[in-house]
């Protein structure tokens, strides 16, 4: 992810290395935090105080972790925060559908009907199953990696993995049977 010089110089004071490492990351940051909270504002908002929080603790990272897990661990604090602080709101913004002329239209519809279903039942997971499942399957964090991140015991990641995957096994069962909710 970061070259562990960057984050060096960043800590000795290196403004330009600070700056170029928070725009290194920027996206990676924003992804996770719209992935957790689906909300683009709320994500925005999230995104920008776990820079802010990068920016002003870049000092308190220690090599003992992965950059990418204490940076995982400070967005991820942060949007369970929010998402405790507010009442989850649903996105009325649609992506648009554009059409390649050589591409197969019914295809594109499927695939865009399916990501909505997947979506739908990521978000109707509880929060820590939630997490967990885009930690893991959205940001490929190792099951480690998600323990370090959320100061969890190993065992309960691979728990809470388990039952959400069961739980959108059971949402998804709909679509399986070859209906699509879209």
């Amino acid at each position: 992810m970061v070259e562990p010089e960057l984050i060096r110089a960043a800590q000795s004071g290196d403004r330009d290395a600070l700056i170029t490492l928070l725009r290194d990351i920027e996206q990676h940051v924003y992804r996770t935090a719209y992935y957790i909270l689906n909300n683009e504002q709320d994500a925005l908002d999230a995104a920008q105080e776990a820079l802010i929080r990068i920016y002003t603790k870049i000092n308190s990272y220690e090599e003992k972790a992965q950059f990418k897990t204490w940076v995982q661990r400070i967005v991820t604090n942060i949007c369970i925060d929010k998402f405790r602080r507010t009442k989850p709101s649903v996105s009325i913004d649609e992506h648009d559908m554009v059409f390649q002329d050589n591409q197969d239209v019914e295809f594109e519809v499927m695939s865009t009907y399916v990501a909505k279903d997947i979506q739908d039942a990521i978000n109707m997971l509880p929060e820590h199953h939630r997490t967990v499942i885009v930690l893991r399957y959205l940001q490929d964090l190792s099951y480690n990696e998600i323990a370090d991140c959320l100061d969890l015991p190993l065992n309960t990641v691979k728990s809470y993995l388990f039952r959400a995957r069961q739980q959108l096994q059971n949402l998804l069962q709909e679509y399986q049977k070859g209906g699509v909710t879209g």
